[in-house]
C-alpha cells in the first residue's frame, strides 16, 4: 500500500478512535460529527481489510490488527505534530501547566520530594498531580493524554510506549532498630523464615514477582499482616516486631524518620528495574521531554 491510496485524515480518526474508543467523544475530540467518523471508519475498513474497532461494553475495542498499527500510527502523528509545531516551547519558568505522573506509593515516597523542590526552584508555577498505576487503564490513559509519564515496574506497558531506564535496585529486609534482628549484621535465611512477616501485595506492579520467586525457592514465611500499599509500613514495624520485604530505595528514604533498620536480602533475589515511561503520541512534546529530562538528570544512575 502507498501512502496515495489512504487519506491520512483517516489516520488521525484511528489515532483519536484508539484513544478514545467512543465515536462520540472523536466527533467532538476532532469537531466532526459523528456519521462523518462512522464514514472514516467505514473507509479504513475497506482500505485496511480488517474491522479495526469492535463494538464492546467498554467501547470500541481495537482489533489485533489495529494494534500492530499503534505505534506507528501514532509516532508518526507525534513526529508530524512536532514538525508543523517547531516553534512551540516548553519554558518552564513561566509555566503553569499540570502534569499527571502514574506510580505506586513508593514513588510518592521517593520521588516527589525531591520532584517538588527542584520545581519550585526552576518551574514555580508548575504542578503536579499523581495516580496510582491500577487506578486507571494506564496505557489508554496514556495515550489519551491523561497520565503524562507513568514511573515505576511496570512490566505490562508495551505497544506505543517509550522506556527510559532509572536505576535498578535491590530487594532488603526493614524492620524496626528494637527488633531482635537488628544486632545482626546479617540475617541467615533461618533467620528470615524464623520471624514475622508483614507482606505487601502491590497489585498491578511488578512487586508481586518478588513473592513467587520465595514461594518457588521453598522459602517459607510467618505472614502476620498482609496490607495492599508500601505507605503505611513505616508506621506499623516501627510499633511491631515483624520485617518486610522492600526495595532498598523506599527503605533508604523511611529507615531514619521511623527509627527502622535494613539488611541484605538472604534470599537469592533479581535487582528490579525501575523505568520511566511515556507515550509515543507525546514523545516530542517540548514539556513531555521537559520532565522526562528533569527525571534522568536527577533520577538516574549514571
Amino acid at each position: 500500500m502507498q501512502l496515495k491510496d489512504i487519506d491520512l485524515n483517516l489516520l488521525l480518526v484511528f489515532d483519536r478512535m484508539l484513544a478514545e474508543k467512543r465515536v462520540s467523544t472523536v466527533a467532538e475530540t476532532l469537531g466532526l460529527s459523528q456519521p462523518a467518523i462512522s464514514n472514516a471508519l467505514a473507509r479504513l475498513r475497506r482500505v485496511f481489510g480488517d474491522e479495526l474497532f469492535l463494538r464492546t461494553a467498554r467501547g470500541m475495542e481495537p482489533t489485533p490488527f489495529a494494534l500492530q498499527l499503534a505505534e506507528p500510527v501514532a509516532y508518526a502523528m507525534s513526529a508530524l505534530h512536532g514538525a508543523l509545531n517547531q516553534h512551540t516551547v516548553f519554558e518552564p519558568a513561566t509555566s503553569t501547566r499540570g502534569f499527571t505522573l502514574a506510580m505506586t506509593d513508593i514513588g510518592e515516597i521517593y520521588f516527589t520530594p525531591l520532584l517538588m523542590e527542584l520545581l519550585a526552584r526552576t518551574a514555580p508555577g508548575v504542578t503536579i498531580s499523581t495516580v496510582r498505576n491500577t487506578a486507571v487503564n494506564l496505557r489508554d490513559a496514556m495515550e489519551a493524554g491523561h497520565v503524562d509519564i507513568a514511573i515505576g515496574l511496570l512490566p505490562q506497558l508495551k505497544a506505543s510506549i517509550f522506556q527510559r531506564r532509572l536505576f535498578r535496585q535491590r530487594y532488603v529486609c526493614l524492620f524496626s532498630a528494637a527488633h531482635p534482628l537488628a544486632a545482626k549484621p546479617r540475617l541467615s535465611l533461618k533467620d528470615f523464615s524464623a520471624a514475622d512477616h508483614l507482606l505487601v501485595q502491590a497489585v498491578g506492579t511488578g512487586h508481586g514477582q518478588v513473592d513467587e520467586l520465595m514461594a518457588a525457592q521453598g522459602i517459607a514465611r510467618r505472614i502476620r499482616l498482609t496490607v495492599p500499599h508500601f505507605v503505611a509500613i513505616g508506621h506499623i514495624l516501627r510499633a511491631t516486631p515483624m520485617i518486610a520485604t522492600v526495595p532498598e530505595r523506599l527503605a533508604r528514604s523511611i529507615a531514619e524518620p521511623f527509627g527502622l533498620v535494613w539488611r541484605a536480602h538472604p534470599a537469592k533475589l533479581p535487582e528490579i528495574a525501575i523505568n520511566c515511561f511515556w507515550h509515543a503520541r507525546f514523545h516530542r512534546d517540548p514539556g513531555n521531554q521537559w520532565l522526562r529530562g528533569l527525571l534522568f538528570e536527577h533520577f538516574a544512575d549514571s
